[in-house]
């Protein structure tokens, strides 16, 4: 190999006037714009590029250790290097680049391909020869500088070539971003559980397949071919593991990477910067705009130590321990039902069943009869199962295995106090945006809204407790930031838009003047639609639209009546089935029924019968697996098999209606939900009638559910059999487009405002008008003011939502007229896409 052609690309890469010794910037930001200037001289880069290389310091830290740091610019900012080059700032007395951490080394990086690779390797072997670190700090001789960031090339010409191990196989890397710590963390935990020595070789340089940082320092970028190869024992399976696992990877890489695409490509609603600072784009969990400083909140994850002890004193701690725990969560849900509310605390109380879950206990005390310790027995039936429930690919059973981890570590540090491993969350600095990779619930309901102004994780979805919690909370918050959000730097500015999922990094003055200017003109329009909440929904021509409220128990009530709703549009009665470990019986039903009814004081009450299968399981049921639940036996079909589950819930809602009327409080109305012909309501009325003329009943309006394009297709057809239809256009929607809507992925593409499924609503609404029957909604688009406008143009005659958006939903409809709400609908159904209906909300306002 000649050793000439490296030398001479090194050289050209970094010249001696683009050292610069002894310089003394003031900051971080005055450092980098210094280094980019000696680039720009030297026709490297355009000046357009110093605001790119702030930008991407902004997005990750590139203080690369020892004093030395690499700053460069965004990959989508490339065009705008003229040509390949390096420069060199010495800063002797150093310069903070981030709290505890000192440059001495800057060397900033301009390039359009990988030109500068040689020198990133040298700088990798440089930081570990700390003396010869020290010594360029404050030499005063550029060609020590130039001589130490070219040696590399010589090292590889002379080196003895690299030779791979006996046993090997070709590899093109098929990641989009490369191999970045996410996928090369699962490379070396595969290689660790085998004996057999495993490496890659790239080109001559060769990294430990088992040595994270090993892998990261080849710099793999899509494209680049490797061969991996092993020696040893099960050298052969541990590539064949290796490489399975490898390939595997590749899709998840793919969809994270064009999902991170289309959402950074989303249209913004609402408030955007002037200035377009860098910012990471998430999936909005919870609405609002809040300006503060970024806090990591890392959790240190230390072994489980395996300490076995005799049998009957690990049970009997065991034992102590979920008793304890089942105080601490008791404790939880009822500071959580002060401060939030009911239906936040319901979370904790679901919770507190996981621990009577008999496979896991059985599963523990397995594990501690083969001889292993109380704690590790413990977190590892935890892990075993929580893995078990992310593994089936569904949204709400992963937030269930989330939700048996945090309570997982509850128990587990009562077993073993010592194991309370701190998460920093009781040291937050004042006005922070919380990053993390994720949070628990326990972690979200206690945390300080005086002191948390957001949240921001990297994974998680937006139908995740602790994403409903934030929104209890009032925190605007973001999930599925990816990995890019925890590579921020501790302390940066930010804003956080908790609708469009976004966090905005280093914003300038005029970012933050705009950001606050926004935010106080939200508070003073909630000011407005608060104040004015009790007012009916009556548009400016004097057409009503009925507002109420979701809930699922009667002490819901008065805080949905407290934010101006006219009743109850939907009573979710699977939670009375979701939050016991057993059936409720028929007379712990009607005394909730009752309650609910005297809490409404003669309002309106809608009772959706039990709604059970797809996203919501109840493991007491005993339902059968089924590998796509949403499409399986749910809603009416599951009650039209189990009679031993509907009757009851029917005498119990008759017997209430007939109770009731002896008190006058008002009929319920029954709606069933997942009607998908004729024949099932048809079949359901039957029963209703055979149970009220067993009890001697008032009869009671029967509605149903539309959430299935046939149910709306067929609308005309079913609104023979119907009291009053209510759209459910969560599962409408996600029926319609074919999106899970609990899929984090996708989340963001299942948005009610597609034309399609307005067009399935306009349907609903002129089949139910064949025979003069109401129409309402009850899913998510009700609660969205844009969505009530839309509505109510198409005709639907009650939105139903939860209590905290019916405020706004109030005042919008409020300041408009039926004419203008029917041209808006007429225009939405004529769009192509979701994002053109949005684009109306602006036109609108």
């Amino acid at each position: 190999m000649s050793i000439a052609n490296p030398m001479i690309a090194a050289a050209a890469l970094l010249p001696r006037e683009l050292v610069r010794l002894g310089a003394h910037p003031a900051d971080k930001e005055s450092t980098i714009r210094e280094a980019a200037q000696l680039l720009i001289a030297a026709g490297c880069i355009d000046p357009a590029y110093a605001a790119s290389m702030l930008k991407r310091e902004a997005l990750a830290n590139t203080f690369l250790g020892h004093g030395v740091v690499i700053p460069h610019g965004l990959g989508e900012d490339r065009h705008l290097v003229k040509r390949n080059g390096i420069a060199v700032l010495q800063v002797p007395a150093g310069v903070e680049w981030n709290p505890g951490q000192t440059a001495h080394l800057v060397v900033a990086i301009a390039a359009q391909s990988d030109a500068h690779i040689a020198i990133l390797r040298r700088l990798t072997r440089l930081i570990q020869d700390n003396s010869r670190l020290v010594t360029l700090f404050v030499t005063d001789k550029v060609q020590d500088i130039v001589d130490a960031l070219s040696e590399d090339a010589i090292e590889i010409a002379s080196a003895t070539p690299a030779t791979d191990l006996a046993e090997h196989f070709d590899w093109s890397v098929p990641y989009p971003a490369g191999l970045h710590a996410r996928p090369a963390s699962r490379w070396v935990e595969t290689a660790r559980s085998f004996g057999a020595r495993i490496q890659l070789r790239f080109g001559d340089q060769i990294a430990d397949a088992k040595n994270l940082v090993s892998l990261l320092q080849l710099g793999l970028r899509f494209g680049d071919r490797v061969v991996i190869s092993a020696e040893g024992r099960n050298a052969g399976s541990a590539l064949i593991r290796l490489k399975a696992v490898i390939n595997s990877i590749t899709a998840q890489e793919k969809t994270d990477t064009e999902a991170a695409a289309r959402r950074a490509s989303a249209p913004v609603l609402g408030w955007s910067p002037p200035q377009v600072p860098a910012a990471i784009a998430g999936i909005g969990a919870s609405p609002g705009l809040a300006i503060g400083v970024v806090h990591r909140l890392s959790v240190s994850e230390a072994p489980i130590p395996d300490h076995p002890v005799p049998l009957a004193q690990g049970g009997e701690l065991l034992h102590q321990a979920l008793n304890v725990t089942r105080l601490q969560l008791k404790a939880v849900a009822d500071d959580t039902a002060r401060r939030l509310g009911a239906a936040d605390a319901a979370i904790f109380k679901a919770q507190a069943e996981l621990l009577n879950d008999t496979d896991l206990i059985t599963l523990t005390c397995q594990l501690m009869v083969e001889g292993h310790g109380v704690a590790w027995s413990w977190h590892q039936a935890v892990e075993r199962m929580a893995g078990k429930l992310s593994a089936l690919g569904n949204a709400v059973l992963a937030g269930r295995a989330a939700d048996l981890r945090d309570v997982g570590r509850r128990v587990l540090t009562q077993i073993d106090p010592s194991l309370h491993g701190g998460d920093g969350s009781s040291e937050l600095p004042a006005n922070c945006i919380l990053l993390a990779n994720d949070l628990s619930p326990s972690d979200t309901a206690m945390l300080d809204p005086q002191r948390v102004v957001g949240l921001a994780t990297a994974q998680g979805g937006p139908t995740s407790h602790t994403a409903i919690l934030a929104r209890t909370l009032g925190l605007p918050a973001l999930v599925a930031g990816g990995a890019a959000l925890l590579d921020v730097s501790e302390g940066v500015a930010a804003i956080i838009d908790g609708q469009n999922g976004r966090l905005y990094l280093n914003p300038s003055p005029a970012d933050l003047a705009s950001a606050r200017a926004y935010i106080e003109e939200q508070q003073a329009v909630r000011a407005r639609e608060a104040e004015q909440r009790s007012l009916p929904a009556q548009t400016r021509d004097g057409h009503r639209v009925d507002i109420g409220a979701n809930v699922n128990l009667p002490d819901q009530v008065p805080i949905a009546l407290s934010q101006g709703a006219e009743g109850v549009g939907l009573m979710r009665t699977e939670f009375l089935f979701l939050e016991q470990g057993s059936a409720p019986s028929e007379d712990q039903q009607y005394e909730t029924y009752m309650a609910m009814a005297r809490a409404l004081d003669g309002r309106p009450l809608i009772v959706r019968a039990l709604d059970i299968g797809g996203d919501k399981q109840v493991a007491h049921l005993d339902l059968p697996h089924e590998d796509n639940p949403f499409l399986g036996v749910r809603g009416a079909r599951l009650l039209l098999r189990r009679s031993d589950l509907l009757d009851p819930q029917l005498r119990a809602l008759y017997r209430a209606a007939k109770d009731g009327a002896k008190l006058s409080i008002p009929q319920f109305k029954i709606m069933f939900p997942m009607i998908t012909s004729a024949p099932e309501i048809i079949a359901l009325r039957a029963i209703c009638e055979r149970i009220r003329n067993e009890l001697t009943a008032p009869v009671l309006p029967i509605g149903i559910m539309i959430e299935v394009p046939a149910a709306a297709i067929q609308a005309d057809a079913l609104a023979r059999h119907s009291d009053f239809f209510s759209i459910g256009t969560n599962d409408l929607t996600q029926y319609v487009l074919a999106i899970d809507r609990q899929n984090p992925e996708l989340a963001a593409e299942a948005d009610s405002l597609h034309p399609a499924v307005l067009r399935l609503i306009r349907l609903t609404v002129e089949g139910a008008a064949y025979h003069g029957r109401w129409v309402g909604v009850c899913g998510g688009l009700a609660g969205d003011p844009f969505g009530a406008m839309l509505l109510t143009g198409l005709g639907v005659h009650e939105l139903s939502m939860t209590p905290r958006d019916i405020p706004a939903v109030k005042a919008r409809l409020r300041a408009t007229d039926l004419a203008t709400l029917k041209l808006l609908a007429t225009k939405a159904l004529s769009a192509e896409t979701a994002a053109e209906v949005r684009a109306l909300d602006g036109a609108a306002q």
